[in-house]
Protein backbone atom coordinates (compact mmCIF):
# COMPACT_ATOMS: atom_id res chain seq x y z
CA UNK A 1 0.00 0.00 0.00
CA UNK A 2 1.49 3.35 -1.05
CA UNK A 3 0.87 6.67 0.69
CA UNK A 4 -1.57 9.05 -0.93
CA UNK A 5 -0.02 12.37 -2.08
CA UNK A 6 -1.95 14.30 0.61
CA UNK A 7 -0.44 12.22 3.42
CA UNK A 8 3.02 11.60 1.97
CA UNK A 9 5.97 12.85 4.03
CA UNK A 10 7.43 16.18 3.03
CA UNK A 11 11.06 15.79 2.05
CA UNK A 12 13.30 18.17 3.94
CA UNK A 13 16.16 20.04 2.35
CA UNK A 14 19.47 20.15 4.21
CA UNK A 15 20.32 23.67 5.40
CA UNK A 16 23.35 25.21 3.72
CA UNK A 17 25.76 27.64 5.38
CA UNK A 18 24.38 30.37 3.15
CA UNK A 19 20.85 29.65 4.42
CA UNK A 20 22.00 29.58 8.04
CA UNK A 21 23.89 32.89 7.93
CA UNK A 22 21.86 34.92 5.46
CA UNK A 23 19.52 37.62 6.77
CA UNK A 24 16.15 36.27 7.92
CA UNK A 25 13.33 36.41 5.38
CA UNK A 26 11.24 38.65 7.63
CA UNK A 27 12.32 40.35 10.81
CA UNK A 28 10.96 42.91 13.24
CA UNK A 29 13.27 44.04 16.03
CA UNK A 30 12.09 46.49 18.67
CA UNK A 31 14.34 47.63 21.49
CA UNK A 32 13.38 49.87 24.38
CA UNK A 33 16.47 51.69 25.58
CA UNK A 34 17.96 54.81 27.11
CA UNK A 35 15.41 55.73 29.82
CA UNK A 36 15.60 59.43 30.66
CA UNK A 37 13.88 61.23 33.52
CA UNK A 38 12.81 64.82 32.86
CA UNK A 39 11.37 67.63 34.97
CA UNK A 40 11.23 68.22 38.73
CA UNK A 41 8.92 67.36 41.62
CA UNK A 42 5.35 66.56 40.46
CA UNK A 43 6.26 67.30 36.84
CA UNK A 44 8.82 64.47 36.62
CA UNK A 45 8.43 61.69 34.09
CA UNK A 46 10.59 59.07 32.42
CA UNK A 47 10.59 58.35 28.72
CA UNK A 48 12.25 55.62 26.69
CA UNK A 49 13.71 55.33 23.23
CA UNK A 50 11.71 52.91 21.07
CA UNK A 51 14.00 51.75 18.28
CA UNK A 52 12.60 49.59 15.47
CA UNK A 53 14.24 47.77 12.56
CA UNK A 54 12.29 45.66 10.09
CA UNK A 55 12.04 44.45 6.54
CA UNK A 56 8.33 43.60 6.77
CA UNK A 57 6.51 45.08 3.76
CA UNK A 58 3.64 46.39 5.92
CA UNK A 59 5.99 49.01 7.46
CA UNK A 60 6.83 51.94 5.16
CA UNK A 61 9.77 53.01 7.29
CA UNK A 62 12.38 50.28 7.80
CA UNK A 63 14.20 51.93 10.73
CA UNK A 64 12.84 54.38 13.26
CA UNK A 65 13.57 55.80 16.68
CA UNK A 66 11.03 57.66 18.83
CA UNK A 67 10.73 58.54 22.52
CA UNK A 68 7.71 57.29 24.47
CA UNK A 69 6.37 57.66 28.00
CA UNK A 70 4.57 54.95 29.96
CA UNK A 71 1.26 56.69 29.18
CA UNK A 72 2.01 56.27 25.43
CA UNK A 73 2.33 52.51 25.94
CA UNK A 74 -1.00 52.58 27.81
CA UNK A 75 -2.54 54.49 24.90
CA UNK A 76 -1.30 51.83 22.44
CA UNK A 77 -2.70 49.02 24.59
CA UNK A 78 -6.11 50.75 24.90
CA UNK A 79 -6.28 51.43 21.15
CA UNK A 80 -5.48 47.80 20.30
CA UNK A 81 -8.02 46.48 22.81
CA UNK A 82 -10.68 48.76 21.37
CA UNK A 83 -10.03 48.32 17.64
CA UNK A 84 -8.34 45.00 16.95
CA UNK A 85 -9.46 41.43 17.30
CA UNK A 86 -6.38 40.30 19.22
CA UNK A 87 -5.89 39.52 22.89
CA UNK A 88 -3.57 42.29 24.03
CA UNK A 89 -0.90 41.17 26.53
CA UNK A 90 -0.52 42.81 29.94
CA UNK A 91 1.82 45.71 30.58
CA UNK A 92 3.99 46.27 33.63
CA UNK A 93 1.79 47.77 36.36
CA UNK A 94 1.31 51.42 37.29
CA UNK A 95 3.18 51.04 40.62
CA UNK A 96 0.78 53.19 42.63
CA UNK A 97 2.57 52.52 45.95
CA UNK A 98 5.83 53.82 44.51
CA UNK A 99 4.07 57.12 43.71
CA UNK A 100 2.93 57.81 47.29
CA UNK A 101 4.43 60.91 48.95
CA UNK A 102 6.88 60.79 51.88
CA UNK A 103 8.84 57.81 50.56
CA UNK A 104 12.41 57.28 51.73
CA UNK A 105 13.46 56.42 48.17
CA UNK A 106 12.89 57.88 44.71
CA UNK A 107 9.80 55.75 44.02
CA UNK A 108 9.13 55.32 40.32
CA UNK A 109 12.35 57.20 39.54
CA UNK A 110 14.63 54.62 41.19
CA UNK A 111 17.09 53.15 38.66
CA UNK A 112 16.11 49.57 39.48
CA UNK A 113 12.39 50.29 39.02
CA UNK A 114 13.01 52.12 35.71
CA UNK A 115 15.07 49.20 34.41
CA UNK A 116 12.42 46.65 35.41
CA UNK A 117 9.74 48.75 33.72
CA UNK A 118 11.91 49.14 30.60
CA UNK A 119 12.25 45.35 30.31
CA UNK A 120 8.50 44.88 30.82
CA UNK A 121 7.63 47.52 28.21
CA UNK A 122 10.07 45.94 25.73
CA UNK A 123 8.48 42.55 26.28
CA UNK A 124 4.98 44.03 25.88
CA UNK A 125 5.68 45.93 22.65
CA UNK A 126 7.49 42.96 21.07
CA UNK A 127 4.57 40.62 21.83
CA UNK A 128 2.11 43.11 20.37
CA UNK A 129 4.18 43.95 17.28
CA UNK A 130 4.89 40.27 16.64
CA UNK A 131 1.17 39.56 16.15
CA UNK A 132 0.30 39.51 12.43
CA UNK A 133 -3.07 41.23 12.97
CA UNK A 134 -1.57 43.98 15.15
CA UNK A 135 1.02 44.72 12.44
CA UNK A 136 -1.77 46.12 10.28
CA UNK A 137 -3.13 48.51 12.92
CA UNK A 138 -2.54 52.20 12.28
CA UNK A 139 -2.02 52.89 16.02
CA UNK A 140 0.98 50.51 16.15
CA UNK A 141 2.59 52.18 13.14
CA UNK A 142 2.06 55.60 14.69
CA UNK A 143 3.43 54.42 18.04
CA UNK A 144 6.58 52.93 16.47
CA UNK A 145 7.31 55.46 13.75
CA UNK A 146 5.73 58.90 14.28
CA UNK A 147 7.57 61.42 16.45
CA UNK A 148 4.24 62.71 17.79
CA UNK A 149 1.24 60.43 18.39
CA UNK A 150 -1.92 61.97 16.92
CA UNK A 151 -4.50 60.99 19.54
CA UNK A 152 -7.26 62.21 17.17
CA UNK A 153 -6.28 59.80 14.38
CA UNK A 154 -8.84 57.69 12.59
CA UNK A 155 -8.36 54.06 13.75
CA UNK A 156 -8.05 51.46 11.05
CA UNK A 157 -5.86 49.18 9.05
CA UNK A 158 -2.71 50.03 7.11
CA UNK A 159 -3.13 49.34 3.43
CA UNK A 160 -0.18 48.51 1.18
CA UNK A 161 -0.82 50.11 -2.19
Amino acid sequence: MTAQPATARITTKKQTLEDAYSPPANFLEIDILDPQTHGVDKKRYTDYEVRMRTNLPVFKVKESSVRRRYSDFEWLRNELERDSKIVVPAMPGKAWKRQLPFRSDDGIFEDEFIEDRRKGLEQFVNKVAGHPLAQNERCLHMFLQEQVIDKNYVPGKIRNT
